[in-house]
């Protein structure tokens, strides 16, 4: 028994010795990591893509002249005639598929792909980035909108003037409809004739004494245009509500905002455009989820619920984001168990001002990614990333966000928000 006794005190210390190895291992292999992205991100490296421009596309003093729809991104790609989807993912490679930034989006058919050499299947693209895309549209958050970004060009404005004020009782009937119309609906209140807008919820509703309303429906978003059927149930509602309380409602034409809507709707596709730069590993070696974290924190990364790293301005507003290239979500309870073949940046370019600047930014750190984990940054076809197909990216979305600016829809404003949610 004693000699029993003293193996098992013998077999205790031995695993001891080897539970403290194993995490003093892993503490010095966090602590070389640290320190390496530290270093990596401590230094100044040039970055030649935000140099000024010698083309006159690309110059800082011009702009990019607007043209109609499609027109511009086929000329940019060399394709006279191929057809875009409602919503792109856009490689370096310039292969433009569909990405789903919502789960209950209609499928949508592939579309001829162009790159820089060679001609590839959308399918290829959409596999890769969907998902990741998928993940970023759940990471912006849909704020408070001000009464300026309320405007007729993308909203169905119906006004009702009561002269005196509306009961809170009949106000708090029409807002709890506001969700039955597949859009979103705002109601602004105004107290007195001159007085400024306010924007009315149930929450502020006790305050009363609105004598102006506006009711407005939202024509187009992600997920397509409003139909003409919640166009006219709305437009019934709101002269409900006005006979009730002896108010005169003035309505738009139902037949012509559909007809706006759906012309809406189809710009919105023209430019919905996501770019993914891609960096995978060499040897089919793999990335481990600590390096990665690591690394993204020393940038200014943030690693959310939604699976994926967010890149945010002083404002809290999601410049770009970083995503696993493989199916599987970056989770902060995993994410230091996962291991990955590759990373994918996503840039949403009618979410974000600046465009060229803040791909010149994400290019920047992918480069320093690349070099730190020691992978490539390839296109959706797995090709290395060329010069020249950056600079045909950086066209484009100069391009894009000229044709948004001549619409009055600038890239990042409240409004772009609002229709690309």
């Amino acid at each position: 028994m004693a000699d029993m006794s003293e193996l098992q005190i013998s077999l205790i210390a031995i695993g001891f010795v080897v539970v403290l190895g194993v995490v003093f291992f892993n503490w010095m292999q966090q602590r070389r990591y640290r320190r390496g992205a530290e270093e990596a991100f401590s230094q100044k490296h040039e970055d030649v893509l935000l140099k000024a421009k010698t083309d006159a596309l690309t110059t800082e003093d011009e702009r990019v002249e607007p043209q109609l729809g499609k027109e511009i991104l086929r000329e940019l790609r060399g394709e006279p005639g191929a057809e875009s989807e409602s919503t792109e993912v856009m490689e370096p490679d310039l292969t433009v598929a569909p990405a789903t930034a919502a789960p209950d989006d209609s499928p949508t058919s592939d579309s001829s792909t162009a790159s820089a050499s060679s001609t590839a299947s959308a399918s290829s693209t959409a596999s890769a980035s969907s998902t990741a895309s998928t993940r970023l549209a759940a990471s912006y958050e849909q704020g408070p909108v001000s009464h300026g970004s309320v405007v007729d060009t993308v909203d169905y404005i119906a006004d009702i003037r009561a002269g005196t004020s509306v009961a809170d009782a009949e106000l708090a009937e029409v807002l709890q409809r506001k969700f039955d119309f597949s859009k979103p609906v705002r109601w602004l209140g105004q107290r007195s004739l001159g007085a400024s807008w306010e924007e009315i919820t149930i929450e502020t509703i006790g305050k009363g004494g609105y004598i102006n309303l506006k009711g407005c429906l939202q024509l187009a978003d992600r997920a397509g245009p409003v139909s003409e059927v919640s166009l006219s149930e709305f437009h019934d509602m709101v002269q409900n509500f006005a006979t009730r309380v002896n108010a005169v409602a003035e309505c738009p034409d139902v037949r012509q905002a559909y007809a706006h809507a759906l012309s809406l709707d189809q710009f919105c596709a023209d430019v919905d455009v996501m770019i993914g730069i891609n960096i995978v590993s060499r040897d089919n070696s793999v990335f481990t989820g600590a390096k990665i974290q690591v690394l993204a924190e020393a940038s200014g990364f943030k690693l959310g619920t939604n699976g994926a790293f967010s890149y945010r301005d002083e404002n809290n507003s999601v410049l770009f984001s970083l995503n696993n290239h493989e199916s599987s979500p970056f989770l902060p309870d995993s994410m230091r168990m996962v291991t990955t073949h590759g990373i994918t940046f996503l840039l949403d370019v009618p979410r974000v001002a600046n465009g060229e600047k803040i791909f010149g930014e994400m290019m920047h750190l992918a480069g320093i990614f690349s070099d730190t984990l020691g992978g490539i940054m390839v296109d959706d076809n797995h090709q290395p990333l060329s010069d020249s197909g950056i600079g045909k990216i950086k066209q484009q979305l100069s391009a894009i966000q000229s044709m948004m600016l001549a619409r009055n829809i600038p890239a990042g404003s409240e409004i772009a928000l609002r229709l690309f949610a």
